[in-house]
């Protein structure tokens, strides 16, 4: 049989190349959803480990300054987001996280990021006032949760809950 270079046995047959792209597509097929699904995984386990170390260091400036940090930024209504890289300033600002937090995947939910974080005032949303001011920190957006997230503590009070609004969320009242 002569191959595609004209030449007897110096080169491939058509059926033989025709072979090899059918094994490079199913191979190509199988590789891209596991590759994806790998790149979801690791998206999610980062925001957790964001969700994990935000609190953290909120309650350490709590513990410091006696509050929690005011709103620094007014990209969505008042909430900071992390779109814009000065997410809760003032936790970078005084040393109470080494980085700033963006979205792993760089896409993002609303204008302002996927993470947002709020402080209220005593009282808001029909909040327990003698409990002080209190806050809210959310994520939008996880790859493979819902909403909501099966680890997501969740936030409410009388007059809001705010696991509507997020993925994964979680609150705290200053005393």
């Amino acid at each position: 049989m002569r191959s595609v270079l004209g030449a007897k046995n110096k080169g491939f047959t058509i059926v033989e190349l025709m072979m090899v792209i059918g094994i490079i597509g199913v191979l190509v097929g199988i590789a891209v959803p596991v590759y994806i699904a790998n790149t979801k995984d690791t998206a999610d386990a980062t925001r957790l480990s964001y969700a994990k170390a935000i609190p953290e260091a909120l309650e350490r400036y709590k513990d410091a300054k006696g509050n929690y940090p005011a709103n620094t930024d007014n990209d969505w209504g008042g909430w900071d987001g992390d779109a814009d890289g000065i997410f809760i300033k003032p936790l970078k600002d005084e040393g109470f996280i080494s980085k700033m937090f963006k979205d792993p995947t760089g896409r993002l939910y609303h204008a302002s990021g996927n993470m947002h974080y709020y402080r209220y005032g005593a009282g808001s949303y029909g909040a327990d006032s003698s409990r002080g001011c209190f806050y809210v920190f959310g994520i939008r957006d996880m790859e493979k949760s819902g909403n909501p997230h099966p680890d997501s503590p969740g936030f409410s009070t009388p007059g809001r809950n705010w696991q509507n609004d997020f993925d994964w969320v979680t609150g705290k009242y200053q005393r």
